[in-house]
């Protein structure tokens, strides 16, 4: 998936994620929206800086890499939803081009791949990154209110959204 793809993703699942978790469309799901919109992108942004340093595809499309930006916020109190970012990035470059990723990078460097995918500059990228971004945010529908409410409750605190 290209810078495009990636951006379009994070904007539509900040969008998206805001009316999952405040459905009524006030203030309080723009607030949200908001909220989530500079992380994500920033999140979905972040593992191309290896295409400059390091190794493109390898030394920040990993799982170690999501587990360091996972747990940041436990640690750090901040960067709270870059991780959702990140984690939409890996998905799209996994499902939405035929090239893998190198997954358990730095211990082993083969890279995981799909069979299936189109290519990167294929005209059909932007329907795949939005067929993504549909079943990223049918997920989270689910999480959200298909849980119990206590535990969705619960959830959305450790995740910083109330």
């Amino acid at each position: 998936m290209n810078k495009r793809g990636h951006v379009l993703n994070a904007v539509l699942l900040s969008i998206g994620l805001g009316y999952v978790v405040h459905p009524s469309g006030d203030v309080e799901t723009f607030v949200t929206i908001a909220e989530l919109f500079v992380p994500i992108v920033l999140g979905a942004l972040f593992p191309d800086v290896d295409a400059v340093v390091g190794r493109h595809r390898k030394t920040l499309h990993n799982l170690p890499v999501l587990g360091i930006v996972l747990a940041y916020p436990i640690y750090f109190g901040n960067l709270q939803w870059v991780w959702v970012g990140v984690l939409t990035h890996y998905l799209l470059d996994l499902l939405g081009t035929k090239r893998g990723l190198a997954l358990f990078y730095p211990l082993w460097e083969r890279e995981y791949e799909l069979p299936f995918g189109v290519p990167v500059k294929s005209r059909w990228s932007p329907y795949v990154t939005l067929v993504v971004t549909a079943l990223e945010l049918a997920v989270a529908a689910l999480i959200v209110h298909g849980l119990p409410p206590e535990l969705a409750e619960r959830g959305l605190a450790v995740l910083g959204v109330q």
